[in-house]
């Protein structure tokens, strides 16, 4: 995986917790609402808060059609076993 472009927390993060054989996926557009890399069954996966993925989308759209939007086009896509996950804090 390139680093080289992406914003330094995540770069950070890729190149701290993820050996070179490993890789993740990201969601375009959410940089600022990703938390971290988490592990399940040894694969990694990246994990964005999904409140600050809502919050982007709003700078396009009102709040209803940002739920839905995110619900059905990011949260709703199953793209292999590396896709993210968005995690609602309590």
């Amino acid at each position: 995986m390139n680093t080289t472009s992406l914003p330094q927390k995540i770069q950070d993060a890729v190149e701290n917790f993820l050996s070179d054989e490993e890789e993740i996926l990201l969601a375009n557009g959410f940089e600022d609402a990703f938390i971290g890399i988490a592990r399940q069954f040894n694969k990694p996966f990246a994990v964005y808060d999904r409140d600050k993925c809502i919050q982007s989308l709003l700078v396009d759209m009102d709040v209803d059609e940002a739920e839905e939007y995110f619900q059905y086009n990011v949260e709703g896509a199953y793209i292999g076993e590396l896709t993210p996950a968005f995690i609602q804090l309590a």
